[in-house]
């Protein structure tokens, strides 16, 4: 006998200007399972949540939620049905506190006022119990990723959803932290709360899921159990091809060093030390790896290197010349390429045009510019040229880059920088929240970058990424390197410890691993 039914899409169409984003959708989720949709980047997944949760109507099909048909008009009535929403690009108010955040239009009420001691209890025991650590008074503006991340979840939580929609929950944890995740989830599950859980890391869809759906160019084409399918079969489904990895065959690089780094250290807006004493060097045609827990200083190690934070002390050469004062301006006509960790906040004018933002960055060089003027013809030249290379799939330049899926604005983004071809490119989590195949696609044009003498910072929270693609591995935490790992006798659970500080005591941290952790295990997917 079928479990009970939480969730029922059926005949689900959603049609915008030019695409069809969800077409004749089937989406069953029963009652205390967990459930993952996966699909490529525009396959309609966003959508197809956006619909459930109350914030697009479907041009045609119906909802059910707990055998109940229903038509949400808005968020608030289907928080009001019990479903939760934690978005990929997340829903908070920069300039309020964590608590604010959390408990927004559900404010608890005592003798007619805000019962702050009672939010900020409630918050601190749910971040106890699913180990989501935060703290109730910081400013959102203030957090990371990965804290910005756990807020949305806190919020889902306090409002007591039963029904969870999960896009990316793992995207910035190590593996520690998502093996508690998952734990958390499934004490969720057996409590009786439905999961409906987005994720991109096939392996972990297949950890966690009990049912998968598919969906490709916005239709079902499959809903599988967990335990009968591979990740080879799920990504054949998503994207007609296999799963991607991003090993590579062993690289040599030369001597010639483009980017020295030497005793940095950079003070925060509070005063303390967020940077202490960093020493790195990147050769040409190497890519170094940089892995640690958000919020020990990696932001930071960026910003320094874009000039977009002042040295407290040490200094920065880039090509043998001192780049320590140039402004971001210099740096960047020098060669600098970048890649932003957040492509909305950071890296795209989402209400510009694709040609508007293929400049941002290079607008005062040729071919976006002569003399003070920018070339227009030049400018949409070069973003044709973009969009060609670099799969950039859209019905145009003149298109916004709200309109793109995640996986294009992230290739419109790559593309911006490798054409303009730079000596150093630092890339911030390059392939985050893009699907499969959009995240082959970056691995493909690092590749290709570092074989013509690209030298690389690569940033992520991807450890598998990190150990298949980088040269060599920096661990960061407090502020400090604290490790120097050879990717090729790394593993995950290895680095994961050394970005928790949770490592051996005493142990040497350039060796490459416990016995009982043999060189390769899980380090491919």
């Amino acid at each position: 006998m079928s479990e009970p039914t939480a969730v029922e899409l059926t005949g689900i169409t959603k049609r915008f200007p030019g695409v069809v984003a969800n077409d004749d959708v089937h989406l069953r989720v029963a009652e205390g399972e967990i459930h993952a949709v996966v699909g490529e980047n525009g396959a309609g997944k966003s959508t197809l949540m956006k619909i459930l949760y109350g914030m697009l109507p479907p041009d045609e099909g119906t909802m059910a939620v707990g055998g109940d048909d229903v038509r949400f008009t808005s968020p608030a009535e289907a928080i009001a049905a019990g479903i939760g929403m934690v978005h990929q690009h997340f829903m908070l108010a920069d300039n309020l506190t964590v608590l604010e955040n959390v408990i927004l239009g559900a404010e608890p009420r005592r003798r007619g006022t805000i019962d702050r001691a009672a939010a900020r209890s409630s918050i601190k025991a749910l971040g106890a119990s699913y180990g989501l650590d935060l703290h109730p008074d910081d400013l959102v503006e203030t957090l990371e990723v990965g804290e910005r991340q756990r807020v949305e979840i806190i919020k889902v939580l306090y409002r007591g959803a039963r029904v969870l929609i999960l896009d990316e929950p793992t995207a910035v944890l190590v593996p520690q932290e998502v093996e508690e995740l998952f734990r958390n989830l499934r004490e969720l599950k057996a409590q009786g709360h439905t999961i409906i859980f987005i994720d991109h890391k096939l392996e972990e869809v297949l950890t966690i899921a009990d049912t998968i759906t598919v969906l490709r160019q916005g239709r079902t084409v499959a809903t599988v159990d967990a335990d009968g399918v591979t990740a080879q079969e799920l990504a054949e489904l998503m994207i007609g091809s296999d799963l991607p990895s991003p090993s590579v065959a062993p690289h040599v690089t030369d001597d010639h060093v483009t980017l020295s780094v030497s005793g940095v250290s950079v003070v925060g807006d509070d005063g303390r030390e967020v940077l202490t004493d960093i020493d790195l060097t990147i050769h040409r045609g190497e890519i170094l790896g940089i892995a640690g827990v958000e919020g020990n200083g990696q932001v930071e190690l960026v910003e320094a290197l874009l000039g977009l934070r002042a040295l407290a002390a040490g200094g920065i050469t880039l090509e043998g010349e001192s780049i320590g004062d140039w402004p971001v301006r210099r740096r960047r006509e020098a060669g600098i390429g970048y890649v932003p960790e957040d492509r909305h906040r950071r890296g795209l004018l989402l209400d510009a045009p694709l040609w508007e933002n293929a400049m941002l960055g290079h607008q005062t060089s040729r071919p976006f510019a002569r003399g003070p003027l920018i070339d227009r013809p030049g400018a949409r030249g070069v973003t044709q040229q973009i969009v060609d290379q670099f799969d950039v799939r859209t019905p145009g330049i003149n298109t916004t880059a709200q309109a793109l899926s995640g996986g294009n604005q992230q290739k419109l983004l790559i593309g911006r920088e490798m054409i303009a071809e730079p000596r150093l490119l630092v890339a911030a989590h390059p392939t985050r929240g893009i699907d499969v195949g959009a995240q082959a696609a970056v691995w493909d044009r690092l590749r290709r970058a570092r074989a013509d003498g690209l030298a690389v910072l690569l940033v992520s929270a991807d450890l598998h990424e990190l150990i298949g693609l980088a040269d060599r591995l920096l661990v960061m935490l407090g502020g400090r390197i604290v490790a120097d790992l050879d990717p090729a006798t790394t593993t995950p659970r290895l680095l994961g410890s050394h970005m928790t500080g949770a490592g051996r005591p005493g142990a040497d941290t350039t060796a490459s691993g416990p016995p009982d952790d043999p060189p390769g295990a899980e380090s491919s997917p």
